[in-house]
Order: C-alpha cells, then structure tokens, then sequence
C-alpha cells in the first residue's frame, strides 16, 4: 500500500519539496545546545525522504537526541488478514530504529513509534494492538486516530466519518488503549475538537496526543476566513485543556493541507522570525492552554518542508520560546516528548 495521499487542491508532488529553494535561506543556529526530542516525523518513500533525508536535516546544527515516527499508511504487508496489514509498517520503521539503537551518539531516530489500527474493530482490535507491540521490538508507542471530516477540506485518501470519535464501535477499540500501556495521537480538523474532548472526558486514564496544534483551518475555502476560525479554534483548545490527559503537539502549520501558512509563493523561503511571526498566535495560544508540561515542539518533517527547512524550523520555536524560563524551555523541546514516548534523551 502506498503512502502517498490523494489530497484535493493545487499541491504538485513531483516537486513538493525544492531543495534549492530552501537553499535560498540560511541561519546560524540559535541555542545549539538545547536538547531536543522531535516528537513527529515521517519516512515518505514517494517524496525521497527516508532514513538519508531524514539524518541530513537531523544533522542541520540542533541538538536532536531522538525521534518519533508517526504512520504515513506505508509499507503494510501484502499478505494475510486485512486488519493486520498495517503491522508491516511497525516492522519496517522497527528495523529503522534497530539500525541505530546501538549508537551512543545521537540522534536515535525512530526511538518511538505511532501505527494504525481500526480502533471502530471494537474490542477485537486487541489482535492489532498485541500484534504491533509484538513488531516494535520495545519502540511501539501507540497508534493514530484519523478523524479529519471536512466536507471541502478533503486530503484523505479516504475521507473518515464524521463524528468518528462519538460512535460507539470506535470508542470500544479506543478503550483498549490504556490497557496496553498505549498513547492515542489525535489527527484532527478543529471542527472535531468538541468531539474529542468529549473522548478525553469519558476515557481520563488515556494519553491522547493533539497533533498539529488541533487542526485549525486556514485553507480551502477557509483560506479567507483564517482570522474568523481563529477564535472558535481557540476557545475549542482551551476546553480541550481541562483535560488532564490531553497533550498537543506544536507545529505542523507549515503546510497547504489545512492551516493554509504555506510559504511556497514566496521568492525565498521564510526567515525563522517570519515563521515565528505566523506560527506563534496558533503556538502560543497552546503553550498558555495547557502550560509548556503539556506541550511538545513538532518538526512534522517532511510535510512541513514543503516551507522551510529543519533548521529554520527550530529556530522559529526557539524563537516563539525565548521569553520560557530554562525548566520550561526542557519541557517543551524534550521533556514532555520524552515522558509521553517515554524515551530517554
């Protein structure tokens, strides 16, 4: 199965990444010693980004000690029942993390890894679940929940239901989770935030990582209604906040898919302080919700190089984070990363 999504929309594969236009901008590292842990990650075959790639933009000049990479629907097996089929990737990015397990440099790619599973199998996803752990060989950390419905934001290889998080059949593979000692990381439009609060409500005892910041919306047909979806995406994140259970990832904006701030028009790439200037009321608004122990910078590589380059990317948080105290600047760069994977850095 490939991994390459159908997305509606003016997003040109063949050229989504241009290394000579990211070449266009470059900058010394800011802060190079701070520890960090890059919470999402992905390995695109189609898109030439594998473990090479990957190492390259690791290498850029930040201090990244480890990785955690996060399902793109590749690599499933070819053969056998059709809801283990995804395991296949778990073997694959397993084998990734063995390759540099014993390093004692880092960085330590891959240390954790986020599959797919059909959580709407009820109960009966256990199979996948013990499966998957069996694969990881220790580096399995849990599985994605994929709930992004929008009628006219459609980038889905297959569009999931909506309200996919308040039917029953989901909610009872869901609740298998916690048993396993596994993490749910959300993958969400804003408009289902209401719905997975409500999820974080009836199951306290499960981890529930918010990618990308909730989703808000910004392209599409949102593209000239950014500032009006703003404040509905804030006041739904600051609910989702009271849930002690809930982390969010900070990131994953830089991209055309559904927050709209890509930068691709541009003659040159962005500087890390334009970047911070566009990602920080989204960035911001999370950090003040649910406080920097909740909180997790995100590269989201490479989806999000489709703007800027690793090391413009960090920069721009470091940037978005200079007025953080030392504890909370390792809490949003590493530490709360490392306690939800749980990963040592």
């Amino acid at each position: 199965m490939s991994d390459r999504p159908e997305i509606a929309g003016p997003v040109r594969w063949n050229n989504y990444v241009d290394e000579r236009w990211l070449s266009g901008r470059t900058e010394e590292i800011l802060e190079p010693e701070l520890p960090i842990v890059d919470p999402h990650h992905h390995l695109w075959e189609w898109l030439g980004y594998m473990t090479p790639e990957l190492l390259r933009d690791l290498g850029a000049g930040h201090n990244v000690r480890a990785t955690v990479f996060l399902e793109t629907g590749a690599w499933y097996r070819k053969h056998g029942p059709e809801h283990l089929r995804p395991v296949g990737e778990t073997e694959f990015v397993a084998a990734v993390a063995a390759q540099f397990s014993g390093n004692k440099a880092p960085p330590h790619i891959c240390r954790g890894i986020i599959g797919h599973a059909d959580l709407a199998m009820g109960a009966a996803v256990d199979e996948v679940l013990q499966a998957h752990i069996a694969a990881g060989k220790g580096y399995f950390r849990g599985i994605r929940s994929n709930a992004q419905y929008d009628a006219a934001v459609n980038w889905a290889p297959v569009q999931p239901p909506p309200h996919l998080l308040l039917q029953r059949p989901f909610r009872a593979g869901f609740s298998r989770l916690a048993a396993h000692g596994l993490v749910c990381d959300a993958m969400q439009f804003q408009t289902q935030l209401p719905d997975l609060t409500d999820l974080a409500r009836a199951f306290p005892d499960t981890t529930i990582v918010v990618n990308h910041c909730g989703g808000p919306l910004g392209a599409g047909p949102y593209a000239h209604r950014r500032q009006e979806m703003f404040a509905p995406w804030r006041a739904a994140m600051r609910e989702l906040a009271a849930c002690p259970n809930v982390y969010v990832k900070l990131g994953g904006l830089a991209n055309p898919f559904f927050s709209g701030l890509s930068f691709r028009n541009r003659p040159m790439p962005p500087s890390s302080q334009e970047l911070a200037d566009a990602l920080r009321p989204y960035l911001e608004t999370c950090i003040q919700a649910f406080g920097p122990e909740r909180c997790m910078f995100e590269s989201n590589f490479p989806a999000d190089k489709e703007s800027c380059s690793y090391a413009i990317l960090w920069n721009a948080f470091k940037r978005i984070a200079a007025g953080c105290s030392p504890a909370e600047k390792e809490a949003l760069f590493a530490a709360t990363a490392s306690r939800v994977y749980r990963l040592a850095y």
